[in-house]
């Protein structure tokens, strides 16, 4: 269920399956888009609002569905994230959209939909959505999410490594995203399948106590201690939301004080979701992390 490299003249499709967006705030990604080759159209509801929906889920979920069942689309790409995928769920046939072999990118919210597609066994991306290039992006943003779509896995120079917290080398299949959604999808059809494989994990404005909330659900759920490596990206936004009368440790400390138990190959700060600056990273495909060198190779192709 590989998708296919895209070549210029394919069609991308921008949907908004979370929260609502203005048309204005996608204006740079459909231009990026275009100057690469690609047609840009959109899903009929792709700028709805409800109070902190882009829409009905019924709609949103309509949109979601036929961008993958079109044969005219190529790629299925996200506006934005936010909040409400988890309410799609009951409305998709998500054996399907996994069959069509789509290339599908996103990252926050749209984690839910990254666990499901992987887990049916198609590859996706992890990667900036149209909202995230309506502010400035270092020139390796735009390379990395340029060389993903070419099926092209390799990360561009001048992307930063990440900080080792925990030296060696670990191999598996790529999983993970936004830490509050992979607690979320616990208990549900689709839960976080972490056995054997390497963890990408960040996530934006939680306050400090609840990145420790949520990685330790994670690690008494026993699922973190089951993984073969972690990639630890930014909590973006979480020290300034710390809540002093119950103290105000900084997310870094929390991090490596939940995770100091566990003896696998761990980094810290790898560039990737909601931080300034975002690489493209492909899930439900193996890659190489060597946690000494802050650094993760892919060994498999993304593209069939």
């Amino acid at each position: 269920m590989r998708p296919r490299a895209l070549k210029p003249g394919d069609q991308i499709r921008f949907v908004s399956p979370a929260s609502p967006i203005d048309r204005e705030k996608v204006a740079n990604m459909e231009a990026f888009l275009v100057a690469e080759g690609y047609r840009v159209t959109y899903g009929p509801h792709a700028f709805d609002r409800l109070p902190y929906l882009a829409g009905s889920d019924q709609d949103r979920a309509a949109d979601l569905q036929e961008a993958f069942d079109d044969p005219e689309v190529a790629c299925v790409f996200c506006t934005r994230g936010g909040y409400g995928c988890a309410r799609l769920m009951p409305h998709l046939d998500l054996d399907r959209m996994a069959a069509s072999g789509k290339l599908f990118v996103g990252f926050s919210d749209i984690t839910t939909l990254h666990l499901a597609l992987n887990r049916r066994g198609l590859p996706t991306v992890h990667g900036p959505m149209a909202l995230s290039l309506s502010v400035e992006r270092e020139p390796w943003v735009f390379e990395s999410l340029r060389r993903v779509m070419r099926g092209d896995c390799s990360i561009p120079e001048g992307a930063p490594k990440g900080e080792c917290l925990k030296p060696g080398r670990a191999t598996g299949v790529v999983t993970g995203g936004c830490l509050c959604l992979i607690c979320d999808a616990i208990g549900t059809p689709d839960p976080p399948d972490v056995e054997g494989k390497i963890v990408l994990i960040e996530d934006v404005d939680e306050p400090p106590h609840r990145v420790d909330a949520l990685l330790t659900h994670l690690l008494n759920a026993g699922l973190l201690q089951r993984a073969e490596g972690l990639v630890i990206g930014e909590m973006t936004r979480t020290d300034e939301k710390a809540d002093e009368s119950i103290g105000g440790l900084g997310w870094r400390n929390i991090v490596v004080d939940r995770l100091a138990g566990l003896s696998i190959p761990t980094v810290l700060g790898f560039p990737f979701g909601h931080c300034r600056n975002m690489l493209s990273l492909p899930l439900g495909i193996r890659a190489e992390l060597d946690a000494g060198a802050g650094a993760l190779r892919y060994t498999e192709n993304l593209c069939g």
